[in-house]
């Protein structure tokens, strides 16, 4: 997830265009039909259904089926016309026009025109919304000029090149302005409540259990990376939320449901051995799964501190041994592919006990108490790392933490990893208490160094920079990326950004987080966008409806 985990961009290929359909077509495939109903699996659940609140990437895959975006992204970065059937970026990249396609209405009927533009963007843009991720989506967006019902005009107080990317999210995507006024307190609980001109109707939300969608029959305008154009063909989508893997799996084994979410590193080849399931896998791009030190208090306001954390860890073995492979151990804070990667970090830090132990000799902490742990003028040297609560935990990401704190133990560190609920949780990371914060952000776009470098990126803000750094270097080069379409200069200053974040050492990457779904075989024409989120606007289902 992101943030809430909260928390979920050279030279790289985009993820592949993936697609269920192909793989898993048997001989006396019917082609697609319409009907029938399908259970996805989902291992986290939204702690806000509100799109233009939430951070967590769980929100904006399920979302994504209700809400439709000015233009689309296929899964090779390049943008194509949605919501908006043309547009125009300002030579100075202050501001973009859109031309508003025809026809579009939101589930309740309203039109979608410049009007709904308007009142979304400048909502996202409202403190008082409390965005975590859509306001940082939007930048420097200074408002929207209405030039008549079908052309908008989105400006920015400077140059924005990665508005257009931002624009293809499902963040930035429209409730109708009718349910805005009528129920803008209400959007986070999910349900009737949230609509918006997608192929699936919002229909219902069961808090721990599951949320159904229904197939909006009038849908006709999906974007052209769509394989077909009219409404969805199935009838009804339900997301179940289901945390432990045994469960998904079981269940996904059993034909209980049809997709599953996550399926465990170590059960990927018994799932597929089974010959009933079908698993898709696709790298995320954006930020890796990376812990973030926390500069702004004892004991990692010392760089020798952060640097022997940093080469502390035993990353490559810690990943090796419990994702069996599935997923990559990171050299960057920035995912592999991601465009603006920079693969020279490869193998340049190393798991190296010894050459920590000598970082912390050097910062002081020579003498150890009587359980083996360091200390310096009579404190223990402690690093607090707080653990989400249990159902927003993935990836086994304590299990792997555990393996870390055994790792820095052997140095002399203590770990404390408290648990609490989601409220504390936030309290402690975003108001800087916490010594370590870790998550994971999804977006095909370099951008994201920005949120979780730039000194402006603050987490109190809706920023993403757990780190607490203002670093001018940082500061200046994401700003620098963002305000220019010319590859050369993003490619320059990212490869900066992501070398200059190592050698502060406020930032160990971890591992690039994979998409990894499993699907009965009946399941076609299921594919993955360019976030590695699963669309259902083309799948049918190869076997009666039921």
């Amino acid at each position: 997830m992101g943030a809430l985990a909260v928390l979920l961009l050279g030279a790289c290929s985009a993820p592949a265009a993936t697609s269920a359909g192909s793989a898993a077509q048997s001989p006396a495939a019917r082609g697609p039909v319409k009907g029938g109903s399908l259970t996805f699996a989902a291992d986290t659940e939204p702690v806000t259904f509100d799109v233009h609140v939430s951070a967590q990437d769980i929100t904006g895959a399920i979302l994504r089926n209700v809400f439709d975006s000015l233009i689309a992204e296929d899964a090779a970065g390049k943008f194509h016309p949605w919501l908006a059937e043309s547009w125009e970026a300002a030579p100075d990249l202050k501001s973009y026009t859109f031309r508003l396609r025809e026809g579009v209405t939101f589930h309740d009927g309203t039109p979608f025109d410049a009007q709904a533009v308007k009142v979304n963007f400048d909502r996202i843009a409202d403190p008082a919304t409390k965005s975590q991720l859509a306001s940082n989506l939007l930048g420097p967006y200074t408002g929207t000029k209405i030039i008549d019902s079908r052309t908008v005009k989105v400006e920015f107080a400077a140059p924005f090149a990665p508005f257009l990317q931002a624009a293809s999210t499902a963040y930035l995507g429209f409730y109708s302005p009718k349910t805005l006024a009528a129920n803008a307190a209400t959007l986070a609980s999910g349900g009737p409540a949230a609509v918006g001109t997608g192929p699936f109707v919002f229909t219902g939300y069961t808090k721990g259990q599951q949320a159904t969608f229904t197939r909006n029959d009038a849908y006709a305008w999906p974007p052209k990376t769509g394989a077909h154009a009219g409404a969805a063909y199935l009838d009804k989508l339900t997301v179940r939320f289901l945390a432990e893997a045994s469960v998904r799996v079981g269940a996904l084994t059993s034909k209980q449901i049809d997709v599953a979410a996550a399926i465990p590193s170590a059960q990927v080849k018994t799932v597929e051995a089974g010959g009933t399931v079908t698993v898709l896998k696709s790298d995320y791009p954006g930020g890796n799964y990376n812990i973030y030190l926390n500069t702004s208090k004892a004991p990692l306001n010392d760089l020798k501190v952060r640097q022997a954390l940093q080469r502390g860890v035993d990353v490559d073995t810690n990943v090796k041994a419990l994702y069996f492979g599935q997923f990559k151990r990171a050299w960057s804070p920035l995912s592999p592919v991601t465009p603006g990667y920079n693969a020279a970090l490869e193998n340049t830090w190393p798991y190296d006990p010894a050459l920590a132990g000598k970082l912390l000799d050097e910062a002081g902490w020579t003498t150890r108490d009587a359980d083996g742990y360091r200390t310096k003028d009579g404190r223990r040297l402690v690093v607090d790392w707080p653990l989400l609560p249990a159902q927003y935990l993935k990836d086994q990401r304590d299990v792997l933490g555990q393996a870390f704190q055994a790792d820095l133990k052997k140095l002399g560190v203590e770990v404390t990893r408290p648990q609490a609920d989601i409220g504390t949780y936030l309290e402690r990371v975003y108001g800087g208490k916490a010594d370590l914060a870790d998550y994971s952000w999804s977006r095909f776009e370099p951008d994201v160094l920005w949120l979780l470098f730039n000194g402006a990126s603050k987490l109190e803000k809706g920023g993403q920079n757990g780190t607490f750094l203002d670093d001018p270097d940082l500061t200046k080069w994401t700003d620098q990326g963002r305000a220019t379409l010319d590859e050369a200069v993003r490619k320059d200053v990212y490869a900066k950004t992501q070398q200059r974040a190592l050698d502060l050492a406020i930032v160990i990457p971890v591992y690039t987080q994979a998409q990894v779904l499993g699907l009965g075989k009946h399941v076609r024409g299921l594919t993955l966008d360019a976030n590695a989120w699963p669309l259902f606007h083309d799948v049918w289902l190869d076997r009666p409806a039921r």
